[in-house]
């Protein structure tokens, strides 16, 4: 928490879990979003990429389709003029330039920005500032998971790849044993 406001941020919720052990799903997190969304009003939510223990890459998009929002994901580059965030995005063919409207739940890639680093007079304000404490219970989501791990094994183990001579024979071995060509 403190981190987040000695870098600005004027106003903090901590939604607190049952417990420090239980888990939630994508879906449970964008519902308690969803929740603060429509306590607080705020024009545009700023996510990050994808979950770190999970790697599912989902909150943004259930987020945004729960609000009705526009979204806007991958992103790394942002400027904000009135109702309007003018983003570019990354993706495989190179980085894509988008106009949404706002409100908008945006998800942030790493180079959206370069982190600042407090400094004391900073350090010392954000003890100041509110922390709003609520449960999760009081927001009325069900945080139950909805998904079960049946199983998890290894891939299976690749054959050992083969060196060739020459292109001809690289080209026979194609046709006639890979049969690709």
């Amino acid at each position: 928490y403190q981190r987040r406001v000695h870098g600005g941020v004027d106003k903090a919720i901590h939604v607190k879990l049952p417990s420090d052990s239980h888990e939630l799903e994508p879906l449970a997190v964008a519902k308690i979003l969803k929740a603060i969304g429509d306590k607080v009003q705020p024009d545009l939510i700023l996510t990050g990429k994808q979950a770190i223990d999970d790697d599912s890459c989902a909150v943004p998009q259930m987020l945004a389709s729960l609000l009705g929002w526009s979204q806007g994901t991958f992103i790394c580059d942002m400027e904000v003029d009135g109702k309007t965030a003018k983003i570019s995005r990354e993706t495989d063919a190179g980085v894509q330039k988008l106009e949404l409207q706002l409100p908008s739940v945006i998800s942030c890639d790493l180079r959206l920005n370069e982190p600042r680093y407090a400094k004391l007079p900073e350090i010392m304000k954000a003890k100041k500032k509110p922390l709003e404490e609520i449960t999760v219970e009081s927001l009325g989501i069900d945080t139950a998971p909805r998904c079960k791990i049946v199983s998890v094994t290894d891939p299976a183990a690749r054959a050992a790849g083969v060196k060739v001579k020459s292109v001809e024979e690289l080209v026979d071995k194609l046709k006639n044993e890979a049969k690709c060509l």
